[in-house]
């Protein structure tokens, strides 16, 4: 018991003297294994900041039956996390339209669960580029001679490249949904307008440019992290094993010196 403790106490020191040897070293962002984790980084600001950022509006004019002349213009604001069904529409200020409680009447759809864990995660994505280049430029030696930092880094390169895939295209899904909620098809789904106690015709709906954007971003971070998982597999022992298992393998004797 007391040799483990020591044993365990050893190792913590170790790891602790060469965590406090932090040398900044250019060199990796040089090559594909940390240049492309720097676009890494890059793309999933883009990814969270266009996706998260977002508020827009949808417009519908309404006019009464017993003035068709006079338009009157409600609004439902929407934003990050889409949760549509709480957007209710809202009259100008101190105005009665058509004796209708339009905050009474929302959107329709909640898409925040495909939002939030595209942004949650495009977050996370983030963080962890931040953490792995600071090990990369700050850390080299300690990266390179250890089993299991690359082997890590690998296994976590593969399932964020799955988990872009995931997120991006259930984001992709929403995105469509939301584009069908707030576009031409809410006047079918207003009351008020179905019963034709009011006449209805769409106005406007704000561009969904950046979401668009956001998509995009996120497709491109699977291709960036499934391309940049070949570069930190070529850093793991199972690229590069060591000389004695290699020999092993091979079911030979190491040749003597000289030869």
């Amino acid at each position: 018991m007391a040799s483990n403790i020591y044993l365990v106490r050893q190792r913590i020191s170790r790891l602790g003297q060469r965590m406090s040897s932090f040398q900044l070293n250019l060199n990796p962002l040089k090559e594909p294994l940390g240049f492309i984790k720097v676009l890494e980084w890059i793309a999933s600001i883009f990814a969270f900041a266009t996706c998260g950022g977002f508020k827009g509006k949808t417009e519908i004019q309404v006019a009464c039956l017993t003035n068709k002349s006079d338009n009157k213009t409600i609004t439902a604001t929407f934003g990050y996390p889409f949760r549509l069904n709480e957007a209710s529409f809202q009259t100008p200020q101190g105005v009665n339209v058509c004796d209708v409680d339009w905050k009474s009447h929302v959107l329709i759809g909640d898409y925040s669960s495909a939002a939030e864990f595209y942004v949650t995660f495009a977050v996370f994505v983030f963080l962890y580029c931040i953490a792995a280049l600071l090990l990369y430029v700050g850390y080299t030696n300690l990266y390179r001679d250890s089993r299991k930092l690359p082997m890590i880094d690998f296994v976590v390169t593969l399932v964020a490249t799955f988990l872009w895939l995931v997120s991006t295209s259930a984001w992709a899904k929403a995105l469509t949904d939301i584009k069908t909620a707030t576009g031409r098809n809410i006047v079918q789904e207003l009351l008020p307008c179905i019963q034709q106690r009011v006449i209805c015709h769409f106005g406007s709906v704000t561009s969904m440019g950046s979401l668009n954007v956001s998509v995009i971003f996120g497709f491109l971070n699977m291709i960036l992290w499934g391309g940049n998982a070949w570069f930190v597999y070529k850093e793991t022992s199972l690229h590069s094993p060591s000389n004695t298992s290699t020999s092993h393998s091979q079911g030979g004797i190491p040749p003597p010196t000289g030869i």
